[in-house]
């Protein structure tokens, strides 16, 4: 018997500002919705999440991806994507309950910070983020400034 080999995961698109104005509170794996053409598009690498958030849908019990572009392919056809639609997110019922519970608190929101393949499947990660004061982004980065400091001149005296 042999052993089954790792699945990949191979990152399309991160949403790098995410971390920068959010606190991430916890993260989910969910899987995405996709027509065919999304999926040639977006193994191209060719999404962004910038302006996309995660909505969850009371009455039906699911969550939806809103704002992510992944543009048409380029060799499609008549039946090519719409670049902006909204996608469905497969997610177990708990972790929507869980989400909607937590959402309902002050300031926290719903928001994708990445998406990747898996094997063959597309992947996003959505995180439960608390938006960050301008106090607490200057904080960041003055800390993570002195770190880049203290490592460079831990380095020089190697």
């Amino acid at each position: 018997m042999t052993a089954k080999p790792d699945k990949a995961r191979r990152t399309v698109a991160r949403n790098r500002r995410a971390t920068h104005d959010y606190a991430i509170l916890d993260r989910i794996e969910a899987g995405l919705v996709l027509t065919g053409t999304e999926v040639k598009s977006l193994r191209k690498a060719e999404a962004t999440l910038v302006g996309s958030y995660i909505r969850i849908d009371d009455d039906r019990m699911c969550a939806w991806l809103i704002g992510c572009q992944i543009p048409e392919y380029s060799h499609g056809t008549y039946a090519n994507h719409e670049p902006k639609r909204k996608r469905k997110l497969l997610l177990h019922a708990r972790e929507i309950v869980k989400l909607r519970q937590s959402t309902k608190t002050d300031g926290t929101t719903i928001i994708p910070l990445e998406i990747y393949f898996e094997g063959p499947w597309a992947k996003v990660q959505i995180g439960l983020a608390k938006g960050k004061r301008k106090s607490d982004k200057r904080q960041a980065i003055a800390s993570r400034e002195a770190k880049r400091d203290i490592d460079r001149t831990a380095r020089g005296r190697r």
